[in-house]
């Protein structure tokens, strides 16, 4: 049932800002904008990926006694891959000078962008199999280190653990505002046949042409939500399926992504990386005559954590041995979440098995898949002290890793009022038009409210499904709006709502670049303590400006530079 009040005032109040939409069209949401090369005028335009490159079967050779990692190998292969380097582009505009050692350069993509990434290669590489959470914490800082410098990370990684590494590394990325796309192959890269190529260049284009802020797997031209998936097969090229949540972004003659699902910061804080897990965890597996002395033995100290993989929907047997022995462990501390066997499917008390388990302290893990709720059990037992505490976020959605209900009614673009009748004057009725009519109008109508600073307007329109992180024809968001007129408390409520500092406009701008020419301070300030930062480039500029206001005594504009993260290099 609709809810007549709420849109009522949505349409309200988004009927108060008809007048800004004398310009309109359903644009791209997120899709990062880049500047030219400063030494070539009419080079095309360019974004920054790092390739964090840890080992697995992408780069392995055949060394007669099986597949094993060849350092330094890939680089130098990649170069002569013509899919995968633009030789003539690197040359012409001299990319070796302005970037890194072991960078290359993609052709031209549809988007007319270039992305630019460098490989950092790991020593010794590792066959996943071998990955520790120490190997993890060593991925995110180097994320961390690098993390201004690039617009997103890929990560290349062996399948065999990759489910683990991509939702360790997802609650260990707080606040985490690019994307981090783990990827790798079945089939060595060197090979006639292989999955790696294509692979490799899904998760190049995807973390250098959009802002997903989350850290995701790429694999088989799909997107998925990194603490969502689970290796299914150990042949096929189509290895890995998210069983309870839909792909991110889908891969076939054109990129589709599903920006409906898509996780976003709703903070103000800055993206850190928290490396401090707990290993003492582990996972039980139930099957039919299992012993008592096999659970007591499992749940003795240190373990702190346990994922318990019941049957169905979360059953166990009712054995009051078995049941005491969970009791006693959870009475000690010990933190024990419940999830399924089954592929697919929830974890809830339906059945007097399951509803014994909670009596017993159990924690239903809703869908989370094993590999997610280990490595969260890992990250919430060292990161909070308090029990509750940690029973608490384990029942949490902290990124996306399990399904939260919805409670209320949900509002359709097509519900407005003011759509309606722009639907009606268009002579257009079913549903499938009225919202593209919606998604074509509505990035307009929150700049135009982001403009005037009517918060109340953002919030209609973000009730009825909108993401206020869309651009509009020029590319700008309502953050570079409200960055632009100084409206500081419409800033603060687009970045509690997702809003993200790393989008570009078509002239390459992004909210803090607004800020910094209009020279709102306080807004400057917001945005930098929520992670927004200047380009490399950008930061060369301001370098350049920082002299020129010294010298004209500007003593404002130099306040200004030097809060948004300018520094005087002598």
């Amino acid at each position: 049932m609709r809810n007549k009040n709420t849109s009522a005032s949505s349409s309200t109040s988004m009927s108060s800002l008809g007048q800004a939409l004398s310009q309109s069209r359903l644009s791209r949401p997120d899709v990062i904008q880049a500047q030219k090369p400063p030494l070539c005028e009419e080079s095309d335009l360019e974004v920054r990926v790092l390739v964090i490159y840890t080992g697995g079967t992408i780069g392995m050779k055949d060394s007669g006694e099986g597949l094993v990692p060849e350092p330094n190998a890939l680089y130098k292969f990649l170069r002569s891959l013509p899919i995968l380097h633009d030789e003539q582009y690197a040359q012409d505009t001299k990319l070796y000078p302005r970037y890194p050692e072991f960078t290359l350069v993609l052709p031209l993509s549809k988007q007319k962008l270039r992305v630019v990434y460098t490989i950092l290669e790991y020593s010794p590489l590792l066959d996943s199999s071998n990955m520790t959470p120490d190997d993890w914490a060593k991925i995110g800082k180097d994320i961390e280190k690098y993390y201004e410098q690039y617009n997103g990370f890929v990560v290349l990684h062996g399948t065999d653990t990759m489910a683990y590494t991509s939702s360790a590394l997802s609650f260990m990325c707080e606040n985490l505002g690019k994307p981090v796309i783990v990827t790798g192959s079945q089939v060595p890269i060197y090979e006639l046949r292989n999955d790696g190529r294509d692979n490799l260049l899904g998760a190049l284009l995807l973390a250098g042409q959009y802002i997903i802020p989350e850290v995701c797997l790429y694999f088989h031209q799909k997107l998925y939500r990194g603490n969502r998936v689970t290796k299914v097969d150990a042949e096929s090229f189509d290895a890995f399926t998210s069983p309870n949540l839909r792909p991110l972004a889908d891969l076939q003659t054109d990129i589709k992504i599903d920006w409906d699902i898509v996780w976003r910061l709703r903070t103000l804080d800055k993206f850190t990386v928290n490396t401090e897990l707990n290993s003492n965890v582990g996972v039980l597996r139930f099957f039919p005559g299992i012993t008592t002395d096999t659970v007591k033995a499992f749940l003795q100290p240190p373990m702190a954590g346990i994922v318990l993989e019941t049957y169905g929907s979360g059953n166990a047997p009712d054995r009051k041995d078995l049941l005491d022995e969970i009791k006693k462990a959870t009475d000690r501390g010990v933190i024990i979440i419940n999830c399924t066997q089954c592929l697919r499917g929830t974890v809830k008390a339906t059945y007097e098995t399951g509803q014994k388990l909670y009596d017993a302290g159990v924690i239903p893990g809703g869908d989370m898949t094993p590999e997610a709720a280990l490595s969260k059990l890992s990250y919430v037992l060292a990161k909070y002290p308090s029990k509750e505490k940690r029973k608490e976020m384990m029942i949490t959605s902290l990124r996306g890793e399990m399904t939260v209900d919805m409670v209320g009614p949900k509002i359709s673009l097509s519900d407005s009022c003011f759509i309606q009748v722009i639907a009606k004057s268009l002579s257009s009725s079913c549903k499938e038009e009225l919202d593209a009519i919606g998604h074509a109008l509505t990035p307009s109508l929150a700049c135009a409210a982001a403009k005037v600073g009517d918060i109340e307007a953002l919030e209609a329109i973000r009730k009825m499904g909108s993401d206020l992180s869309m651009a509009d024809y020029d590319g700008r968001t309502p953050l570079h709006i409200a960055a632009f007129e100084g409206h500081l408390k419409v800033v603060e409520y687009l970045l509690s709502k997702g809003a993200t500092v790393y989008a570009r406009d078509r002239f390459g701008d992004t909210p803090l670049r607004s800020a910094v020419f209009f020279r709102h301070k306080e807004v400057v300030k917001l945005l930098r303590k929520t992670g927004a930062h200047f380009s490399r480039d950008e930061m060369v500029d301001a370098r350049k400006k920082l002299r020129s206001l010294a010298e004209s005594g500007d003593l404002e504009g130099l306040e200004i530079l030097q809060l948004a993260g300018a520094e005087v290099v002598s």
